[in-house]
Parts: structure tokens; sequence; C-alpha cells
């Protein structure tokens, strides 16, 4: 156990890639480590900086992907450029305390291949945290046990898994779901996440969608299910309505209803039906992708010292 690769992906952080990189290099007084920053054509002045952090610190490789591939995707390619016996994987924008990082690897030197550092608390606004407490509930109850209740994005693992991490190259999918996946001797050290104080986050609603629909999708058949039993359920209902509808005519002689339910019914099946059927096609969207062997990024090129 020796050297440890800290991969951060970075998109639009120019205002905290100083303190990140002063933060990081005084952890590298303490430990043997090295610095992969991953930049996933970021259009402001990050790339600039990283390239003349890259030939100023001899530790540094900065991976320049050719376009915006998303921060999972990002982190991936910098684990395939880390040559460390473990790596953390880290934020840019400092929002997860760095001085964990010695703790995280004490831990792995103890014999853990996967140390958490787990959110017990956010000092962020009221609804990010509802959203968040929400989805990481839904994780448990649906697809991962063993999540985090708070979740996760700061860890560290062993070379076994990022070998393994690397090799499956799944697309669509969420690290921290594969990372509990996998398995492993693991530990958790919790913390409370701090309140971002520069620049401006760009896991904009839209990605966190795109993410959520990801997890369940990769990790649970939660939603085939919930459209199975919403067919049949739909299915039975419809049953017993025609079977009032008949009762009442043959037993009452009661007059049948007009268009309006009937137009009412169709509109509720059909719904139903398109609701089961974009279900579906997440799943198969999903799988056409995988078939297409494209590689799950490129690299625009590479900086060292």
């Amino acid at each position: 156990m020796g050297k440890v690769s800290i991969v951060v992906p970075v998109y639009h952080n120019e205002k905290n890639l100083e303190d990140t990189f002063r933060e990081l290099e005084k952890l590298g007084e303490k430990a043997d480590l090295e610095f992969v920053y991953v930049d996933d054509d970021s259009k402001d002045g990050s790339l600039k900086m990283l390239e003349a952090y890259a030939k100023r610190e001899p530790r540094a490789t900065v991976v320049k992907l050719s376009r915006n591939f998303g921060s999972m995707v990002a982190c991936v390619a910098g684990l395939a450029h880390a040559t460390g016996d473990a790596a953390v994987i880290i934020a840019c924008d400092l929002q997860d305390p760095p001085e964990l990082i010695l703790q995280m690897v004490a831990r792995w030197k103890e014999g853990y291949q996967v140390v958490l550092a787990a959110r017990e608390g956010r000092d962020e606004p009221f609804l990010q945290r509802l959203f968040a407490g929400i989805f990481y509930r839904l994780m448990r109850r649906f697809a991962l046990a063993d999540m985090p209740v708070g979740g996760f994005d700061f860890f560290l693992i062993d070379r076994k898994l990022i070998d393994i991490v690397v090799a499956m190259r799944e697309k669509n999918t969420s690290l921290m779901g594969l990372v509990l996946w996998l398995g492993f001797k693991r530990t958790t050290i919790r913390y409370t996440r701090r309140r971002r104080t520069k620049g401006k986050s760009m896991w904009t609603f839209q990605k966190k969608i795109k993410f959520f629909i990801d997890s369940f999708v990769a990790f649970s058949y939660a939603p085939v299910r919930a459209a199975q039993w919403l067919g049949l359920t739909s299915a039975v209902l419809g049953f017993l309505y025609a079977l009032l509808l008949i009762v009442l005519r043959l037993v009452h002689n009661t007059a049948l209803p007009g268009w309006t339910a009937l137009i009412v019914i169709i509109l509720m099946l059909g719904g139903i039906q398109m609701l089961i059927l974009g279900v579906i096609g997440e799943y198969l969207w999903r799988t056409l992708d995988e078939t297409k062997h494209r590689p799950l990024f490129v690299v625009e090129k590479i900086v060292k010292a």
C-alpha cells in the first residue's frame, strides 16, 4: 500500500481551483498522493488554470475530455488514468472537506477496500436537503439497501475496484451505485457537507433528473414492476366497471352511460399505456446504448509536467 490518486472532475470551476490546489497540496505533505484532474470540456478558464498547474506540479495530471460527458464519466476517466494503489473521488467545489482524505487513507491501510464519506448533514438550502433526502430514501427502499441515508459521492476505492470499474465501462449509470453493488470490505466516515462559497453549481435540475432515472433503471426493477401493477390495476378496474354496467342493465334496466364515460376511460387507459411504454422505453434505450460499443469517453489530450 503506497500512493493514492486524488481524482477531481472539473467543469466550470475556475473560481474554486486555486483553493482546491492549495488544500490538496497540504495533504500531499502528509501522504504519498498524485492529483488527477479531469476537465469535462469546461468553457470557462478552468482548462488554462489546470494546464498551468500541471506544468509546475510534478504530481499532477490533467486529462482533457473531447466534450462534456458528465461528472460520472469524468470520474471514470480519472480512474482510468490513476496510477495509485487506491483512488479518492472528490468534487472540486470543496463542499466535501479534503482533510477527511487522510482518515480515509488510514482506514484503507487498515484493510478496508472501500471507504465512504457519507453525509450525516448538509449545510445547504432546505429544498435541496429535502429532495436529496427523498432520493436517497427511495434508493435505499427500491434499489440499493446499503446506500447511506444521506448519500455519498466522496469515497476511496482500492486498486482492485478501480480496475473493475474502469473495465466495466457501463453507461447511463451511477458510479456510487456501482461501488456499492461491487461489495468488498467497506467502512464509512460521517461528515456534514459544507455550503458552496464560490462559483455556481453546474449540477442542474435536468442533470439531477437524469441521474435519478439512471440510478433506478441501472439498479432496480421497481419502475417495471410499478408499470406492471399499474396495468394490472387498470385492467381489473376496467373489468369491474364493465361488470357493473352489465348488472345495472340486466337487473335494474338502467340506461348505460353515454360518450363522456367512454372517452374518460379511453383517455385513462391510453395514458396508462403510454406511461408503461415510456418505462419500457427507458430500459430499451439503455440496452441499445450499451450495444453500440462506443467509448465511454474520449480523451482530447493529457497534460503533465
